[in-house]
């Protein structure tokens, strides 16, 4: 959610593209927007997604359709149990101990490297950070926490970075290593080093967007409970391709050029 937030503060929030847990496309709705928007479905088992990945990074490769691919090469959501796991996997395998992240997963990672690197600006090493506590879903819903969110980003040139397998996993691991001293210092001093401060998003735009997604979800909603039986008809349809073309992973149409704006858009990791 907060990429999401990111990428709307920067101009690419139509860019944005996931590498998901395939059991998310199984959710009601929201599946069929992953659909759309082209997210990455994987299992978790390499040996079914990297084809998978390569097909579809196959298909990000023009220029004129910049993306930002946001992969988590931990692979799951950070927990205490998970962290003992991964500690204790680090200790019998001579990898740093790392208390505020897991060990990363490298070869989705390298796998999207490989395929994009001709096609990439750069990397970007996003790592976030909340005040107080870590928040849950319903946090989040409720408005409850976080009561601050820190995102520190650096950016990582190409040519920094190795290109073999093996010195790429000891790359990754070296990065995370960072990351989770970067946490230990946050939660030591309450804020990344040579911190800045965005600025708030207009309330006034996002009250106007907010109204207009109500009212067009209302209207949406009234015609199809007490219009015409066509509408009905047309409603049914439409969810019933939509369900089709998720369950199959039929993509549809992509358009055919876009705005020069789109063209100088940066595409990165």
């Amino acid at each position: 959610m907060y990429l999401w937030d990111l990428a709307l503060r920067k101009g690419h929030l139509g860019y944005i593209k996931y590498i998901l847990k395939s059991s998310l496309m199984k959710l009601p709705i929201f599946s069929w927007a992953f659909h759309i928007f082209e997210f990455i479905p994987v299992e978790r088992k390499w040996e079914i997604d990297e084809a998978i990945i390569q097909n579809k990074l196959s298909k990000y490769k023009n220029p004129r359709d910049p993306i930002w691919l946001a992969v988590f090469p931990e692979g799951t959501d950070y927990t205490e149990k998970k962290c003992i796991k991964s500690q204790e996997y680090a200790s019998e395998h001579g990898l740093p101990k790392l208390e505020h992240v897991l060990l990363p997963k490298t070869k989705g990672f390298i796998c999207c490297l490989q395929e994009l690197r001709s096609s990439l600006d750069a990397v970007y090493d996003v790592t976030i950070a909340y005040k107080h506590r870590l928040p849950d879903f319903l946090d989040n819903v409720y408005g409850v926490d976080p009561s601050e969110v820190h995102i520190h980003i650096r950016t990582v040139q190409l040519s920094d970075i190795p290109t073999s397998e093996d010195e790429i996993t000891e790359w990754m691991i070296e990065r995370f290593r960072q990351k989770d001293q970067l946490l230990s210092d946050f939660f030591m001093k309450g804020h990344f080093p040579n911190e800045g401060t965005e600025g708030d998003l207009s309330t006034r735009k996002c009250l106007a967007k907010v109204f207009a997604i109500v009212g067009l979800t209302g209207i949406c909603l009234y015609l199809t409970l007490f219009s015409s039986v066509w509408f009905k008809i047309y409603v049914v349809a439409s969810c019933a391709y939509l369900s089709f073309v998720t369950h199959y992973n039929v993509l549809p149409p992509q358009l055919v050029g876009s705005p020069e704006s789109d063209v100088k858009a940066k595409k990165g990791v």
